[in-house]
């Protein structure tokens, strides 16, 4: 594999709650490795049929935000026709068609290049798979 493409699985357990995990150091240091101070992309991608990556403000209550959002957008209810696991599950399966399973983000100097208060997270509203992999490819 060429030194222009890099890429590294994490495992991120996310529990049996939804949650919001923020991701941002785990990029930075990939990056520290990968990028070697060059400019590129970085791609995040979550391969999973339930969870989605959001840039957002973290640790302020916009997290906390975001689910209540979701609440509100995507009911854990009975409306849903995919049935199996957790009532409501099939919300988490139209979660990726609002929260994507990837974001592309600009590094520039081996660094990423976020706003000041913008964190890489994962959005995990599946209680039933408390294990997940992140896929971070570096293109340079």
């Amino acid at each position: 594999m060429s030194d222009a493409f890099t890429t590294r699985v994490l495992n991120v357990a996310s529990g049996s709650s939804e949650r919001v995990v923020d991701l941002t150091r785990d990029c930075e240091s990939f990056l520290r490795e990968a990028a070697g101070g060059r400019d590129g992309l970085l791609n995040v991608f979550v391969p999973h049929a339930t969870a989605g990556i959001a840039i957002i403000e973290t640790g302020a209550g916009s997290d906390d935000d975001l689910l209540a959002a979701l609440h509100t957008l995507l009911p854990a209810d009975d409306r849903w026709q995919h049935r199996h696991g957790s009532p409501g599950h099939g919300r988490d399966h139209v979660l990726p068609a609002i929260v994507p399973p990837h974001a592309t983000l600009p590094v520039v100097g081996g660094r990423l290049e976020l706003g000041t208060w913008q964190s890489v997270c994962l959005v995990d509203t599946n209680r039933d798979n408390p294990n997940r992999q992140v896929r971070l490819s570096f293109l340079g």
